[in-house]
């Protein structure tokens, strides 16, 4: 991989990019570059070496095809063994579709979709995808094979729009009570809904005893507020119309985002939920720096 493999994890090269398996392929390799000699074990789907078997090792560990061969111990190194089922829950309301910096949210978090189902796949886990607006649009369940499994996910990420109004905790609560299994649940939103509502959605899957992590997706003039001196805003859900000199409200605007955020990072940390704020200038390798952490935790 060439020393510029951060330029494949800055999302605006990512949107110019043509094809969603190339954009998650480069997202993935250029993350795996970055790694170097990281402290993930068991992050390499390929197998590494064996080693001969030391008192105190694991029997579960031990290959017992090549004990079979030759009489001898020996213990697999780094090859990762998992039945995990992750389930990613794309928010695809008309909210997301907006821009300030030349990739949308719901673009900026299609191709975050893509890389972390590239990334689950390539670690032989099985991943699904939900779409939701004010109700479930999409339902793909988890399979674990590479390559047919990945195209599927691919051309759904590659086909949604903004659509309808929100109702984040209502699609939350719908899945809470269709995933039977313990998993992973991976929120990608912007979290425009009634932050009570959306948080007891969360914790229904914690009830259910689910891992789960939120990726609350923002553009960089939501936390700034820093547009003209004069401007009309635009509802993408309601088409609702409204001027006003931001520097007005410039103020009690950014206190209410980081009043928000700070009420999101608070609840989610007390139910053991993983919180990560992104904004769409942040490159991919934040927010992928963050699943595997909670993989990392994860049985």
């Amino acid at each position: 991989m060439p020393e510029d493999y951060r330029r494949f994890l800055k999302p605006d090269v990512v949107s110019k990019l043509s094809g969603m398996e190339i954009k998650a392929r480069l997202v993935v390799e250029g993350f795996i570059a970055g790694l170097h000699k990281s402290p993930y074990h068991g992050f390499s789907v390929e197998f590494a070496e064996h080693r001969q078997y030391m008192p105190g090792d694991s029997l579960k560990n031990v290959d017992w095809k090549v004990y079979a061969k030759t009489d001898r111990f020996f213990i697999k190194e780094f090859e990762e063994e998992t039945n995990l089922k992750a389930y990613i829950l794309l928010d695809t309301s008309g909210s997301m579709g907006y821009s300030s910096n030349g990739i949308s949210k719901l673009e900026y978090s299609s191709y975050l979709s893509a890389a972390l189902s590239y990334l689950m796949l390539k670690q032989r886990d099985a991943v699904g995808l939900v779409t939701f607006d004010e109700t479930i649009r999409k339902y793909i369940p988890p399979k674990s094979a590479l390559k047919s499994h990945l195209h599927v996910l691919l051309e759904e990420l590659n086909q949604i729009a903004p659509s309808l109004t929100t109702n984040v905790s209502s699609a939350l609560h719908r899945m809470a009570e269709r995933i039977k299994r313990r998993g992973l649940i991976i929120l990608i939103s912007d979290l425009f809904d009634d932050p009570d509502k959306v948080i007891n959605g969360l914790k229904h899957f914690r009830h259910k005893k689910h891992e789960v992590i939120v990726f609350h997706v923002l553009d960089p003039k939501e936390r700034t507020f820093s547009f003209p001196e004069l401007a009309i805003f635009k509802d993408l859900e309601t088409n609702e119309e409204l001027m006003t000199s931001p520097w007005q409200i410039r103020k009690e605007y950014t206190e209410r985002v980081k009043a928000l955020v700070n009420k999101y990072t608070l609840e989610c940390r007390g139910s053991m939920i993983d919180y990560v704020l992104l904004d769409t200038s942040i490159p991919f390798d934040y927010a992928l720096y963050s699943y595997l952490n909670k993989r990392q935790r994860l049985w």
